[in-house]
């Protein structure tokens, strides 16, 4: 019988109601999950808040190394059902998520299985930002790379694995995921360092190679609304976020491989966002407000991004390469 715990890092009590919607979006699934399970990291006073207050769930501090991957992998460390569930803390469940994500579950190859993210927008958009960017706020973006329902890796916030895949294959690894900045919003980078993003998409590369012929599943009706607070819809967030990324996507080509670390990259660059600027153009011919901003913004976000690639990627990448082997020679423990 396939089963589902779900887990939930929290790290701050800004997103206290958040993380309760969170909850409570689990408890009222179509289909119930065996455990939730609400992982805190290094935050006492919501960890103490939360185990007096939130029903109905298991509320753990982080056991692991600090931040998302360590916290993910301690709520793994306690589920008990045979597939683990991940969603963020300011994210809320359609009450079939759990439903249609163990669906998936069915075919023996699938590893693991996501679906998508909406934004949950707390302001309206500006008129700037492009969906294919949406990916800046956590959300599934336009063109995201879906081939007859596999994808290279689900979304973090909403992202199922086996958990006996999870565990063979080592889980998340500590050198990615949010913990410190890789970027201040002045653009300075720790090369070599922590990459706050792309944990969930190296993982998911490790566990393909782990088990050959088996793949990711995506599930479109498998839905989970992303709260997106209005700090985050701001220029100045955009290319914080795209300096992020970059910095990411370099250290995940030292870990995995340009091959594998930037498949799906390829056909963004080369197809998406190309056909993206030139639809804005002709939009912004036609009158339409903000669309010569977008197609603007697709190419300044896309320049960013290469930009922290290259530096990063050539500027000590190899000693995060070398903290990851080190890791998996001691037993796999992100």
């Amino acid at each position: 019988m396939i089963e589902a715990s779900v887990v939930i890092c929290a790290h701050t009590l800004d997103r206290w109601d958040e993380l309760n919607r969170a909850v409570e979006s689990v408890r009222n699934q179509t289909l119930a999950p065996r455990q939730i399970l609400v992982v805190v990291d290094n935050n006492e006073p919501l960890r103490e808040r939360a185990a007096r207050e939130i029903e109905g769930a298991t509320i753990l501090a982080n056991a692991r190394e600090a931040g998302l991957s360590g916290g993910r992998m301690t709520g793994a460390d306690h589920a008990t059902a045979n597939v683990i569930c991940f969603l963020d803390d300011d994210a809320a469940a359609d009450p079939r998520w759990l439903e249609e994500l163990l669906v998936a579950y069915q075919d023996p190859a699938v590893l693991g299985a996501g679906g998508p993210v909406e934004p949950l927008w707390r302001a309206p958009p500006p008129s700037w930002f492009p969906d294919e960017f949406r990916w800046v706020v956590g959300c599934t973006y336009a063109g995201m790379h879906v081939r007859n329902g596999r994808i290279r890796n689900p979304i973090g916030a909403n992202m199922s694995v086996r958990a006996d895949v999870l565990r063979r294959a080592g889980g998340f690894t500590s050198d990615l995921g949010r913990r410190k900045l890789g970027f201040s919003v002045s653009g300075r980078a720790s090369f070599g360092g922590k990459a706050e993003s792309c944990e969930e998409t190296e993982f998911c590369i490790r566990a393909a190679r782990v088990h050959p012929g088996g793949y990711f599943a995506y599930r479109p009706g498998a839905r989970v609304h992303h709260a997106v607070p209005a700090q985050r819809m701001t220029w100045s967030y955009f290319v914080h976020r795209c300096l992020i990324e970059g910095n990411a996507k370099a250290v995940l080509a030292g870990l995995a491989g340009p091959k594998d670390g930037l498949g799906s990259e390829g056909h963004y660059v080369r197809k998406v966002l190309p056909r993206a600027v030139v639809n804005d153009l002709r939009a912004a011919l036609r009158g339409q407000a903000g669309a010569a901003r977008r197609a603007g913004a697709i190419i300044a976000g896309l320049a960013l991004t290469a930009f922290a690639y290259v530096r990063t990627r050539f500027g000590g990448v190899a000693e995060a390469r070398s903290r990851y082997l080190f890791s998996l020679v001691r037993g796999g423990r992100a």
